[in-house]
């Protein structure tokens, strides 16, 4: 779903979670399920029996031995499908769950934005203010959500600085603009027609943001029991108390599973008594995960990692070897030609990934046509984009073990695509190596120039190896 901008992925409905970060050296597992627990957590625990979550007696809940914060920690081995822990419905915060939830019924129709989070936000937004809220002890577990890392909490000289040509920086931009817009036409009037219920004063941007990025690291997703994609419908976002606590791996040892009478989290391959259990939330690079989590994994841990290169600037590559009028019309001709297609957009993006080109069949067709004489493209033309297949065809995957093979023409206009690609940092790779080389430097830098450091390095050794694979 399209929330504040921003696209995403989800895996077991999960739309978020702290992204992997170097593992912690393991500590002694404690023998009781709250030794060793400050009383936030404590409190919390005892929060989770009142309201009905039960936990496994084989797992326990730590901030040592866990790759971040707080996090899930089997104390004894655990079989694969085994259930470890459950959470009754009643305990979901959402906009159906919400002491305000009638008002929001009620005014359903003014709290339509095109993120789909508005109700949610209220909801949290009252609540977290409410001193009588059911779940006042859930959100005593971030404090003032000083964990919070993303780059939208940055200043604008920060994300500008570090973040130049990673694309985050842009989507960040994106992003406040629209949650500003949300909050000023749609919260803000709202709020106004029932002070009795909410204060502008106390129920600020700066809270409705802290509180996006809250739902946008933490927040789940039932899927649709629908199957048919034309008419699947988007499930709100939903707060799950304890199974936002877990931390992520892709190589993850537990799913979120959903009944009608609650979620729960079961283990989907034996765990090991002191290992940490992890959830997923799909296949992402460091920009999105320091973008929308406002974490990085270390180079190169990440094997999900790549790169977006604007649609466009391929064809302004093709454009600056054109000589004459006639081949910057012809040039036009193609690239219209291939939008009339679909197969490029002004704001699209091919997608390079460490082992190849992701976006292989746009980028192909991209390099193709671009690269015809006038003959070949007027017989593509006629054909509609249509023709027989050619010995070189099966080569259109695209990955790293095919680029050397492609035509030269083809080679050269991904070549000069790539160089124009990397004028956009700030910065060179040689640069970014001697930063990390440098091990007392490194450990200098702040979290946000370390966070930067990564995914400007990450997207670099890809855009460089590229580089030598169209030589």
């Amino acid at each position: 779903p399209e929330v504040i901008g921003v696209t995403r992925p989800s895996t077991s409905g999960k739309m978020a979670s702290r992204a992997k970060r170097p593992k912690a050296e393991t500590a002694e597992r404690p023998t009781d399920l709250d030794q060793g627990t400050d009383e936030a957590l404590s409190q919390f625990l005892n929060w989770c029996k009142q309201s009905g979550l039960h936990l496994s007696s084989k797992v326990y809940v730590s901030k040592e031995g866990t790759v971040a914060d707080y996090g899930l920690v089997a104390k004894e081995d655990v079989e694969e499908g085994e259930v470890l822990f459950s959470v009754p419905r009643s305990a979901l915060l959402s906009q159906h769950t919400t002491v305000i939830r009638d008002l929001l019924k009620k005014e359903e129709a003014a709290l339509e934005s095109r993120s789909g989070w508005v109700p949610l936000l209220l909801s949290m937004m009252f609540e977290i203010t409410n001193d009588e809220s059911c779940w006042k002890t859930y959100f005593s577990l971030w404090p003032g959500f000083c964990t919070l890392h993303h780059p939208m909490f940055w200043s604008e000289e920060e994300r500008n600085r570090l973040l130049l040509g990673t694309g985050v920086a842009v989507a960040v931009e994106k992003d406040l603009i629209n949650i500003e817009e949300e909050y000023d036409s749609i919260v803000m009037p709202f709020m106004k027609s029932h002070p009795d219920t909410f204060d502008p004063h106390k129920h600020t941007l700066d809270l409705y943001k802290k509180l996006v990025a809250f739902v946008m690291a933490y927040s789940f997703q039932e899927p649709d029991e629908d199957d048919d994609e034309e008419i699947k419908s988007l499930n709100p976002p939903m707060m799950v108390p304890m199974a936002d606590i877990l931390n992520h791996v892709a190589n993850h040892n537990a799913n979120l599973e959903f009944t009608a009478e609650c979620l729960k989290m079961v283990s989907i391959k034996k765990i090991n008594g002191g290992e940490e259990i992890f959830n997923t939330y799909g296949q992402l690079a460091n920009w999105q995960l320091l973008h929308m989590y406002g974490f990085t994994q270390p180079y190169p841990s990440n094997t999900h990692e790549a790169l977006d290169i604007e649609m466009h600037l391929v064809y302004d590559a093709a454009m600056q070897a054109v000589k004459t009028e006639e081949e910057k019309k012809l040039l036009a001709e193609k690239w219209e030609f291939l939008t009339e297609l679909e197969v490029v957009g002004e704001e699209g993006d091919f997608v390079i990934g460490q082992s190849g080109v992701l976006t292989e069949e746009e980028l192909y067709s991209t390099l193709k046509v671009l690269s015809m004489t006038m003959e070949e493209f007027e017989e593509y033309k006629a054909n509609d984009g249509w023709e027989e297949e050619e010995e070189d065809d099966d080569i259109s995957s695209l990955t790293n073990s095919v680029i050397p093979k492609l035509k030269p023409a083809w080679k050269q206009l991904l070549h000069n695509t790539v160089r124009m690609r990397l004028k956009s940092y700030s910065s060179g790779l040689k640069e970014e190596e001697a930063t990390l080389a440098n091990v007392e430097n490194y450990r200098q830098l702040s979290k946000q120039e370390h966070d930067s450091l990564q995914v400007r390095y990450a997207q670099k050794m890809i855009l460089h190896r590229l580089l030598q694979l169209t030589v």
